[in-house]
């Protein structure tokens, strides 16, 4: 089966997921035409042009080769930076994983790969019933984990790998991403991770002041090309 998108995942919030997954959609169009970047659900928003948007939305449609509808690239966004079930629920709304399916449904019509950045970390809550997990089982895409390095990924690292994997998904590469640039034994972690995750390590980010995606040098897996 041909490759035609990923769901991209972190160990937490604020690892780094929206600048991997714009780096990706920038490696991505290397090999294919169309790539566009996907973020169902959008929580806290600013304004831009008049209209209120998520940064994270914003750089995916930076890095995407492809300008989409925006009720398909971005379904779902809430005005509170908070987890989805809380910001939905504060918004008034539920939100549920056919819907997040179907707008994903109407994106491959669109692009020839579609990559889908989730929100915080593996097991977060979207309604009473339904979490991002949920989602990613349901799109059935191979997972690319996002690991902020920092005190503690080894624990959050390897028990995400163990729950994508549990939920029945193939954690096809890892990247890591240097959020603390003090870390001591950066370079240590990142070995115990390579040993013990099997998975690809697709790239490891330095520390960057101001993030640039285009400056990220990612591997793709060799059936992704």
């Amino acid at each position: 089966m041909a490759f035609d998108g990923c769901f991209v995942t972190g160990t937490d919030t604020g690892v780094g997921k929206t600048l991997v997954s714009a780096a990706l959609l920038h490696t991505l169009a290397r090999h294919h035409a169309r790539v566009v970047g996907m973020k169902p659900v959008a929580a806290g928003l600013v304004q831009q042009g008049g209209a209120w948007v998520a940064e994270d939305v914003l750089a995916l449609r930076a890095a995407s080769t492809v300008a989409v509808p925006p009720a398909l690239d971005n379904p779902v966004a809430l005005p509170e930076p908070l987890s989805p079930h809380l910001a939905a629920a504060r918004a008034g709304r539920r939100v549920g994983v056919a819907e997040l399916v179907a707008a994903h449904r109407g994106l491959r019509g669109l692009a020839d790969v579609v990559l889908v950045e989730g929100s915080g970390g593996w097991r977060v809550p979207l309604n009473e019933d339904e979490t991002l997990a949920d989602l990613a089982v349901a799109l059935a895409l191979p997972v690319v984990m996002v690991v902020g390095l920092r005190l503690g990924c080894l624990n959050h690292a390897l028990l995400t790998a163990e729950a994508i994997r549990a939920d029945g998904l193939q954690l096809a590469g890892w990247v890591a991403n240097t959020v603390d640039p003090a870390m001591a034994c950066r370079d240590e972690n990142i070995h115990t991770l390579r040993q013990r995750l099997g998975a690809p390590l697709l790239g490891v980010v330095p520390w960057q002041p101001v993030p640039d995606a285009r400056a990220v040098q990612l591997e793709l897996p060799e059936t992704w090309r």
